[in-house]
């Protein structure tokens, strides 16, 4: 809609900045122009009974300006080669890597001497893990921020992570980093003010006198780590109030209620994005918000927030796409990706974390049908968005599909996920997986779980007893685990170690920093002596990089995997396998995984139920052709093997 006023005021801003409106940077005065209106209305969804409301959005029109005029020439140039690809981020050419900098490579200095290491593995796309200054002792992983414009000295500097920057840029490999936008640390400026009594910064945190406030918020919140932090408020003697601190003690919530907050976190953003980040990813969006009688997640205004942002981030670093770091079951999942106006206007990228969950499922039943039953949700993903698939991250696995599914899969609810628990826990008689339970709640006996992706599938205890039966069903789970998620459609993400087989690493009991967390048992320090053995044919490590690498290096070469909304799940009349199928133009794949410890039998009626009947197919994984069979007749597929087969 034409807004006069707001077209005079965004003409006023830019004739400041001088720039060439008709020229070079035509492109970017169209861009605000077409997003002005949206902008500044998203802005009064949220701020427009504010006293301070007109003085702080002229300060945010003014931050995006002064934003694209400090833009280096080469990200401009990227933004437009990017937009000429339209949603470059859906590409099948893009594969991942996410890693602490410190247990990787000890510092930015030394990530820069590995980047040929991920060239070789065929990773384009690194995630660093929280790299900015959270004090030591009470980081939580490093989302405890304490500046988020100064690199944290155990990793180096700003002007390290710069030289990072050109080094990845020189190779075309994309970087992703962290925002922390629902909390700071306790130790931030910001805090320290507000600890101090200045009621400028107070107004920047959920701060209150009594605990009359408190307590009604607490009614309904949930506590999100019941064991290592119970409530979702601390007391701070030094200004005698109470905080809110969802998270940790040491986390202090920011309040978005307040204008100037969401001022100063769009300023780092762009400060972000200014770095040549490719995706930001927003950490814990569904907290932004609070609102007393409500759980305080995935409220309404949380997402009024997300696409502000989006809005803004559009005109100012149009190259920049922004993750949704929402794990929350999918129904609730799909709307951070945008919905009414905004479908596909919101949050770009978003971890598909159910279906993660539901490979493991399937992985310790060998059954997959509740993996089926729960497609129909998450295939609801707008058109121009994608996910980060993956099968384990620095987090824990949360079992958060629908009890409906599980229901549908023909499982008890109850009894199934205490299975699950107990299988990959290690407490279920036969099970060879060694993880262990995180975040017990006492009063429910919710869980989650920690390992690693090695030790899960089986590996760490198969070594302790030098089972070579069990080996390699382990290396056969290992690798079926990431072809199923490196070909489902999305950004495969591979969690650092991973390419190597690190079993769980129990050093973090020595830390009293981490001892408190099992997550650190999957966040192993990289033993550069052990991955150089990757290059040593026969070992472990070899079997397993050279696995992932042959995975990756087929998903560039096949266009059908690309993002497009192209994927139809198939019904193969066997429990034990699924199946996807991928198309794009006159070319199909079908994806085949079967997750039994037995050979499992497909009859070949499976592959004739979408178009055209094909007569023979090619497996790209075994490098062998087949010549489709009548209706009686079977594809024999080995124990934890999958088949990616394309039609001839």
């Amino acid at each position: 809609m034409y807004n006069y006023a707001l077209i005079k005021q965004v003409n006023e801003v830019l004739k400041k900045n001088k720039l060439d409106l008709l020229g070079k940077d035509n492109s970017f005065y169209t861009r605000f122009i077409a997003n002005i209106s949206s902008i500044h209305s998203l802005y009064l969804e949220l701020y427009g009974l504010h006293p301070k409301k007109d003085e702080v959005f002229l300060q945010i029109i003014q931050s995006i300006a002064n934003t694209y005029v400090n833009r280096s020439l080469d990200l401009k140039k990227k933004d437009l080669e990017k937009a000429e690809k339209q949603h470059w981020f859906l590409s099948n050419d893009i594969a991942g890597m996410s890693l602490y900098v410190d247990r990787f490579s000890t510092n930015l200095r030394g990530l820069s001497s590995k980047i040929d290491y991920f060239t070789n593995l065929g990773v384009n796309f690194l995630h660093l893990m929280p790299i900015f200054e959270s004090p030591e002792g009470e980081s939580d992983g490093g989302y405890a921020v304490s500046d988020f414009k100064k690199v944290d000295k155990r990793f180096g500097s700003l002007e390290d992570l710069e030289q990072v920057i050109q080094s990845l840029n020189k190779k075309n490999i994309y970087l992703m980093i962290d925002i922390v936008l629902n909390h700071t640390s306790q130790r931030h400026e910001w805090a320290e003010r507000a600890r101090k009594g200045e009621k400028e910064y107070q107004d920047y945190f959920y701060m209150y006198d009594d605990r009359t406030i408190p307590d009604q918020f607490e009614q309904t919140m949930p506590d999100i780590f019941p064991e290592s932090a119970q409530g979702s408020f601390t007391f701070v003697p030094a200004c005698n109030k109470w905080v809110m601190t969802v998270f940790h003690g040491y986390q202090w919530d920011l309040n978005y209620t307040n204008p100037a907050v969401f001022r100063e976190m769009l300023a780092i953003i762009f400060f972000y994005a200014n770095l040549g980040v490719d995706i930001l990813r927003i950490d814990a969006p569904a907290f932004i918000w609070k609102q007393i009688g409500t759980s305080c997640q995935n409220l309404p205004q949380a997402h009024t927030i997300l696409r502000l942002i989006k809005q803004c981030v559009q005109v100012a670093t149009s190259g920049m796409a922004l993750l949704g770091e929402a794990i929350v079951a999918p129904k609730e999942i799909m709307k951070y990706f945008g919905t009414d106006n905004f479908v596909a206007q919101e949050c770009d990228v978003a971890y598909n974390a159910t279906q993660m969950a539901l490979q493991w499922d399937a992985l310790a039943t060998g059954d997959v049908r509740i993996m089926l039953a729960a497609q129909k949700d998450i295939l609801t993903k707008p058109y121009g968005t994608t996910w980060i698939t993956y099968t384990r991250c620095h987090d824990d696995i949360g079992l958060g599909y629908d009890d409906s599914s599980i229901v549908e899969g023909g499982f008890n609810p109850y009894h199934h996920r205490i299975y699950l628990k107990n299988y990959y826990s290690g407490n279920y008689e036969s099970s060879p997986a060694k993880g262990a339970l995180f975040s017990v709640n006492p009063k429910t006996q919710d869980a989650r779980i920690s390992g690693s992706l090695a030790s899960l599938c089986g590996l760490e205890k198969a070594l302790e007893v030098n089972d070579k039966r069990e080996i390699d069903y382990s290396l056969k789970k290992i690798v079926l685990m990431q072809a199923c998620s490196f070909f489902i459609g999305g950004i495969p993400m591979i969690f650092y170690g991973d390419e190597a087989g690190y079993t769980n690493d129990y050093s973090y009991l020595n830390d009293k920093g981490k001892s408190y967390d099992n997550r650190w048992m999957h966040r192993p320090v990289i033993d550069w002596q052990k991955n150089e053995r990757v290059k040593v044919e026969g070992t472990i490590e070899h079997q397993i990089f050279f696995a992932t690498q042959r995975l990756l290096k087929l998903r560039k070469d096949l266009p059908m995997v690309a993002d497009l909304k192209n994927l139809t799940w198939l019904n193969l009349h066997n429990i034990h396998v699924a199946g996807y199928l991928r198309t794009v133009d006159d070319k199909k794949l079908y994806c085949i995984f079967n997750f039994s410890r037995k050979a499992s039998y497909l009859t070949w009626y499976a592959f004739k139920e979408h178009g055209a009947v094909p007569t023979k197919l090619y497996d790209h994984w075994q490098e062998k052709y087949y010549t489709v069979g009548h209706d009686n007749e079977y594809l024999i597929l080995e124990s934890y093997s999958f088949a990616l087969l394309e039609v001839q």
